[in-house]
């Protein structure tokens, strides 16, 4: 099975540092197979099989912070739930000068369509679909100081969410394609 692993709050603003070589390794050692990194902030694709996601989360957090030092969160998705949040983002949103489109992964406890009613959402800024496992969240750079996106910073359930842009969730997918490939 090909899963993604993503590390919250990794390399951020220069705190949890890790290098992503040297986590590669460390999944290698703790048995992931055909183990490829993708940018610096904790994307990671894998193939396992054996351990439910919950029991490989728990794994690979314990792996971090023995190897590292650092308790870092650990969601990991299949490559047949990415798929399905990869086909609910809009072929036209991106992240690029004018637009910022976001991809806000969910842990378990919190992935709910009920969510939404405790978001901060401005209808005529912010454009926000709930699928599982995800809050796709899209919002005009100019209106990125008006929106509701950054509400959520700072909350409980801002610490139950891991972020990636969509195009980096987009090519995290091609990715896992690829290795199933």
């Amino acid at each position: 099975m090909i899963y993604l692993a993503l590390l919250r709050g990794i390399n951020v603003g220069g705190n949890n540092k890790i290098d992503m070589k040297l986590l590669k390794q460390s999944f290698e050692r703790a048995g992931m197979n055909d183990v490829m990194t993708y940018i610096n902030t904790g994307n990671i694709i894998f193939s396992y099989n054996g351990q439910s996601k919950i029991e490989l989360s728990h794994r690979l957090e314990e792996v971090i912070r023995k190897e590292f030092g650092l308790q870092i969160r650990v969601l990991i998705r299949s490559i047949d739930e990415i798929k399905g949040i990869i086909k609910a983002i809009p072929d036209t949103w991106k992240n690029d000068k004018e637009m910022t489109g976001d991809v806000m992964f969910l842990w378990d406890e919190v992935d709910d369509i009920a969510l939404l009613e405790k978001l901060v959402i401005k209808p005529s800024i912010d454009t926000v679909i709930y699928v599982p496992g995800a809050i796709l969240w899209m919002v005009d750079k100019i209106n990125i100081t008006k929106s509701g996106k950054s509400k959520i910073i700072g909350t409980k359930l801002y610490k139950q969410v891991t972020i990636r842009n969509v195009n980096t969730t987009r090519k995290i997918y091609e990715l896992m394609q690829l290795q199933k490939n």
